[in-house]
């Protein structure tokens, strides 16, 4: 346990931002299962409007610092793979 009071803040710090990233990154996997799902059960539209919220999403996370830019865009590409392969 830390004795001097900044490093004691830090590490409260560190829990709230560690919450946050957690919750977020879930939010971003939620999506993409939804998107995933919908893919599979071959509804198009429904895909889409996942595929829509989704990239909002991880367009978000990678504002925040939570993704670099990189895994967003290979998130993002991976989605929009699947959607257009329903025919």
């Amino acid at each position: 346990m830390a004795n001097i009071k900044s490093a004691k803040k830090r590490i409260k710090v560190i829990a709230t931002k560690t919450a946050r990233n957690r919750a977020i990154t879930s939010a971003v996997k939620t999506y993409s299962k939804k998107v995933i799902s919908a893919v599979q059960a071959k509804d198009k539209e429904l895909a889409q409007t996942q595929l829509k919220i989704a990239v909002k999403k991880i367009d978000q996370a990678t504002s925040k610092g939570i993704f670099h830019s990189n895994t967003a865009g290979r998130k993002k590409s991976k989605l929009q793979r699947l959607v257009n392969q329903i025919a």
